[in-house]
């Protein structure tokens, strides 16, 4: 049977579209926007790659129109809106990712999967109701051993609740250059650093760091954190860091409740599958 000239350019579009997806996302740009209204999974590996380039508006852009029906389409969603919400503090944007999450996580054909439960816990993260987020997290936690995304969000729940120790143990379990960077990340780790007695260790974060907004901030939670752990050499040392940094204000005194940053929903998006 003659194969038409359609089948055979549809078949050579499948092939490079599979091809970007083996190849990690390399050629994404010049392979997939001319084929998002060919292979409708053209658009989500679009996304996903600008999600992987941390170009989160772009992803929204493309992403926001897309009436979802498989799980995937409703996972990337929330991921997106997450991702964006945490940019720009968005409460909106965080919203709309709790709820289709919650949508993909309580599903009866999803609530059993692996997907399904990161999805609940994402949920939950989002609501900041932690005790939650580990209940999902400990069920599919032998799968994720060495998963950097999966560690972080592990991590920021055990210290949000207090298990310092356990929390610190999971962030030196991160080998991602790009988390170990954030701020989130940092001050999360100088905390529970404090919280473990071992304030040195949190003040070499700071030493490390250039001078910036962040820096500033991650002296709030050393100085504060220190002296409410009775670590006050260190928390001598922070406060007089601020002291010089901004001397118009008063550093006397510890804050009752020290700066940081708010917990961040990580997320290793992957790739869905090839038609």
């Amino acid at each position: 049977m003659e194969i038409s000239s359609h089948s055979f350019e549809f078949a050579k579009e499948l092939i490079r579209h599979n091809l970007v997806v083996f190849r990690g996302g390399e050629g994404a740009l010049q392979v997939l926007p001319p084929l998002i209204d060919v292979i409708p999974e053209a658009r989500l590996n679009l996304v996903i790659y600008y999600l992987r380039q941390d170009d989160v508006q772009e992803a929204y852009n493309l992403i926001r129109d897309v009436v979802p029906v498989t799980p995937q389409e409703y996972i990337l969603l929330g991921v997106v809106n997450a991702a964006l919400g945490q940019d720009i503090g968005s409460r909106d944007h965080l919203k709309t990712a709790q709820q289709f999450f919650q949508l993909v996580g309580g599903s009866a054909s999803e609530c059993d999967t692996i997907p399904g439960r990161q999805c609940m816990a994402s949920c939950f993260f989002l609501l900041r109701q932690f005790e939650d987020v580990l209940i999902y997290l400990n069920s599919i936690k032998s799968y994720f051993y060495n998963d950097d995304a999966f560690n972080f969000n592990y991590a920021q729940a055990k210290a949000a609740l207090g298990s310092y120790q356990e929390a610190e143990e999971f962030f030196l379990m991160i080998q991602s250059e790009k988390i170990k960077k954030d701020y989130v990340y940092l001050s999360w780790l100088a905390r529970c650093y404090i919280m473990n007695q071992k304030a040195q260790l949190a003040w070499e974060l700071y030493l490390k760091m250039g001078t910036s907004s962040d820096s500033f901030s991650l002296l709030h939670v050393i100085a504060n954190d220190c002296f409410k752990m009775g670590q006050f050499y260190y928390a001598a040392k922070a406060f007089d860091a601020l002291e010089k940094l901004d001397p118009d204000s008063d550093y006397g005194k510890a804050r009752e409740e020290p700066a940081l940053a708010s917990s961040s929903l990580y997320w290793q998006t992957k790739n869905p599958r090839r038609p």
